[in-house]
């Protein structure tokens, strides 16, 4: 039955539901309690994605495999830790509002939606369902300037990108006679020659892919959001809609178009080395952490596609741990700054991180891991990460993109280094203020993953094998 198969999602959408009347019903304040529920939605769903069946629902525009449990497993830890980041945070601000958990979870369904999708219609379902619960947390701080403007930039040119994509999709269908992903791979396989129309389709489609990814030149909006919007959502943002943004990329790539490898590696191969180029270059200068992260998450979306661009089972693999390890780093790094609040007013700034090895040596130390991580310092996970692109990079005969890679490890290495200096040899400004129980707990998770990936890759790569075995068999 087609029911049972989407069990995440339906389980999901209900606990959405039930969320809104939960937050509206009671005439008291239930934040608190809805942020409790969604969290436990998403643990479920969690669960259900892991005792999912595989096979396709609703006519084949629905696919459930191994990539696809991969991915989604990804983005719910994202969303869960998202959840969690913002439950002191939002106190803080004044935003403790039961909204703002039930957006991430119905952004989730669009993520999931679109990570099973295996037609262009379910895709820009899903997609949109993600954009436009996006598009309002990045304005919830209404009272804010920056958090509006985040939310109008966002809005405009994430419209563009849909409009790119529904052209795109359009076009597709216009030289394939369909939108199913394994009709359009008929298609394209069995046509002498490839239509021009067909590839001027699939540039569009992966523009506006490119956009959700904020690879270079999609990227213009990315650091204005991350520095506008509130840190706990700039936390989810870098998490899990790029993973899923990510994953949708390489299944629309890989599947329906893999025929026309030639044509869409020159695109990525561009979007990879703009991205590490840009994101190892335009950091250097920033003095607000979150613009320096949003520069950073630009750098490591060019590692992913480095993955993506050789274009074989190691590439793809590499490209599916790459995205593993960056969520975990990325949630940790964000923890500590929804922790960086002094007085009660929050903090933005590298400056504001000094002193922090001597008031708080924990906190300094879980950043340090991560930052040295980030940077691609062994025996880290990140080192990892970008080993195994790097590596397949090189088998496959792409020797610039990995040569640009590992330049543009050692210059970001340069930021991310001074986050750590700041922290341990510059003046202090006094001690931050108490952090919650809930950020601890997610310091010290991410944290351990960290530092321990190296005892036990085993599962992560097996898990990777799968999910690649299931999209390229």
């Amino acid at each position: 039955m087609n029911w049972t198969l989407i069990m995440p999602e339906l389980a999901l959408s209900l606990a959405g539901l039930l969320a809104l009347l939960g937050g509206v019903i009671p005439k008291r304040d239930t934040s608190y309690g809805v942020n409790m529920a969604v969290f436990g939605a998403l643990l479920l769903a969690g669960v259900l994605v892991l005792a999912q069946p595989e096979g396709t629902a609703y006519s084949g525009q629905y696919v459930s495999d191994a990539f696809t449990k991969f991915t989604k497993v990804l983005v719910v830890a994202g969303a869960a830790l998202g959840v969690l980041l913002a439950l002191d945070w939002n106190v803080k601000e004044g935003l403790a509002k039961f909204e703002y958990p039930v957006l991430l979870l119905f952004s989730t369904v669009g993520m999931m939606i679109m990570l099973s999708a295996n037609d262009l219609i379910a895709l820009y379902i899903g997609l949109e369902l993600l954009s436009l619960s996006l598009y309002v947390v990045a304005a919830f701080n209404r009272d804010s300037g920056r958090s509006s403007e985040a939310g109008l930039k966002y809005f405009v040119l994430g419209a563009l990108s849909s409009g790119l994509l529904l052209y795109g999709s359009s076009l597709v269908y216009g030289f394939a006679g369909s939108t199913n992903f394994d009709r359009i791979a008929d298609a394209v396989g069995t046509t002498d020659g490839t239509p021009f129309g067909l590839v001027v389709g699939l540039v569009f489609v992966l523009a506006a892919l490119a956009f959700k990814i904020s690879a270079v030149p999609f990227h213009m909006w990315t650091p204005d959001v991350y520095e506008g919007a509130p840190t706990p959502v700039t936390a989810f943002f870098a998490a899990a809609p790029k993973v899923a943004a990510i994953g949708l990329l390489t299944r629309v790539a890989a599947g329906p178009f893999g025929d026309l490898a030639a044509q869409w590696q020159q695109v990525i191969i561009l979007c990879s080395l703009g991205s590490m180029i840009l994101g190892a270059l335009a950091a250097i200068g920033q003095r607000n952490i979150k613009r320096l992260m949003a520069y950073s998450s630009i750098g490591h979306v060019g590692y992913a596609l480095m993955g993506l661009a050789v274009g074989s089972e190691l590439g793809v693999r590499a490209l599916l741990l790459y995205m593993a390890i960056y969520v975990f780093t990325t949630v940790g790094t964000f923890a500590v700054l929804v922790a960086m609040r002094r007085d009660g007013r929050a903090l933005e700034g590298v400056d504001d991180l000094a002193g922090l090895g001597r008031t708080d040596p924990a906190m300094a130390l879980a950043m340090t891991v991560f930052m040295f991580s980030m940077a691609g310092i062994p025996p880290l996970a990140g080192f990892f990460g970008k080993y195994f692109v790097i590596g397949a990079a090189i088998q496959g005969g792409y020797v610039t993109l990995a040569v640009v890679g590992v330049l543009a490890s050692a210059v970001s290495a340069y930021y991310y280094l001074r986050v750590i200096k700041v922290m341990y040899f510059d003046a202090g400004l006094g001690a931050l203020d108490a952090r919650p129980a809930s950020i601890s707990v997610i310091l010290a998770g991410t944290g351990l993953f960290t530092v321990f990936f190296f005892a036990f890759p085993a599962p992560f790569l097996a898990a990777a094998q799968a999910a690649v075995a299931a999209l390229i068999g």
